[in-house]
């Protein structure tokens, strides 16, 4: 187990790359023309898959790690560049376009589940949501440590659902330049758990990067 403050500072590295604040235009866009009843069950597709994705990383996400033959310090570097190139679109507000192609938004109107596809993935949990689960589940031990993560993407997942079911009044209440605004903010706080990831497999790699001079 890691120390409390450890898995608030995970709780919000998911909350902050999972990001439903940033999705809600995409998804007000997409069920604009549909009941209430069909906004809630895409709503509720959309946290199951974002939690289904999380726990399934965190539970099976080592095992594929060993099973290519990749190294934990390995993953930590290269996660830790692509949750930064997240982090840099979101500071430039640009970061759906780097989740999501032209061609996919399009096919997104053509299909029935969009609560799984594109909402849940990749808009919601994409690849750099799910390194972050890996990594911070190998940088602890034990059943405890795991079960914690579980119950974190479980609080990820009804967060997302709660904003998703308040999309209307929180585009609202913060408008487009309030959602950028925070876009930008979580950005910062993203790129900021970017480069402790990636520091920390480097020093691992470049030992001689940490030894005292």
């Amino acid at each position: 187990m890691l120390e409390f403050a450890a898995y608030l500072k995970i709780l919000l590295a998911f909350l902050v790359i999972v990001d439903p604040l940033g999705v809600l235009p995409v998804y007000a866009a997409l069920t604009a023309n549909d009941t209430a009843a069909v906004r809630a069950r895409v709503a509720r597709t959309a946290s199951l898959t974002v939690t289904g994705v999380l726990v399934g990383s965190v539970l099976a996400g080592e095992a594929i790690l060993s099973w290519f033959g990749i190294t934990i310090a390995s993953f930590k570097v290269g996660g830790g560049i692509l949750i930064l190139l997240m982090a840099i679109s979101m500071l430039r507000s640009d970061a759906m376009r780097e989740r999501q192609t032209p061609e996919e938004a399009v096919e997104a109107t053509h299909k029935e589940s969009i609560g799984v596809v594109p909402i849940g993935v990749p808009l919601l949990v994409g690849p750099g949501a799910m390194s972050t689960a890996i990594i911070y589940t190998v940088d602890g031990h034990g059943v405890v440590h795991r079960l914690i993560l579980v119950a974190l993407a479980l609080l990820v997942g009804l967060a997302t659902w709660l904003c998703l079911q308040a999309a209307d009044p929180l585009a609202r209440l913060l408008g487009r330049t309030g959602l950028n605004v925070l876009v930008r903010l979580m950005g910062v706080i993203l790129a900021a758990v970017a480069m402790e990831i990636f520091c920390s497999g480097l020093v691992v790699l470049l030992p001689g990067l940490a030894a005292p001079h």
